[in-house]
């Protein structure tokens, strides 16, 4: 499998099996995280593994409309341990950092034979009760990850055309 490949055929998966996600596998998965790049290199981040039933269901209650995250063995939490960290753009880089981890998560899953969906629709205050995160730490993504129950068609794509601009910035 290569990269574009992976980018190419994943989907987000809304609906799992019940099957456990092995160590081995989730452990692949954890360790594309921390090798994801992050901005001067300062992995202002932790990752919360919930593998209890109980606790992935009041997630999937955190999440409102996305409650079918509590169908899947296994949910990570993304979170920032800076969140005031700027950087010279003035993006905040806990968001930053962690989008860009998240997506590698979704990529090395897809690569073991797991699912995952991007959840940003969340209760974060909530998210952050259920798992006892500190005040001072962000909660930016959390992603059921587990083996797929569905194979969902790709979704519509805007043309390359339309998204990319050459030398300066074009409506």
């Amino acid at each position: 499998m290569t990269v574009i490949s992976a980018i190419e055929n994943r989907r987000s998966i809304r609906k799992y099996t019940s099957q456990e996600v092995e160590d081995e596998k989730l452990n692949k998965v954890l360790e594309a995280a921390r090798l994801s790049p992050s901005a001067r290199n300062l992995q202002n981040w932790k990752f919360i593994v919930v593998r209890d039933p109980e606790k992935i269901s009041e997630l999937g209650k955190a999440a409102g409309s996305s409650g079918f995250i509590a169908q899947a063995p296994v949910i990570i939490a993304a979170c920032g341990t800076d969140p005031e960290g700027i950087m010279r753009c003035g993006q905040h880089r806990h968001t930053v950092d962690l989008s860009i981890a998240t997506a590698y998560i979704i990529l090395a899953a897809y690569e073991q034979g797991l699912g995952t969906c991007w959840i940003g629709g969340f209760d974060e205050k909530m998210v952050k009760e259920i798992l006892n995160v500190p005040d001072n730490v962000r909660v930016v993504a959390i992603t059921p990850l587990g083996y797929p129950d569905e194979s969902p068609a790709p979704r519509p794509r805007k043309k390359l055309e339309d998204i990319v601009c050459f030398e300066t910035y074009k409506p």
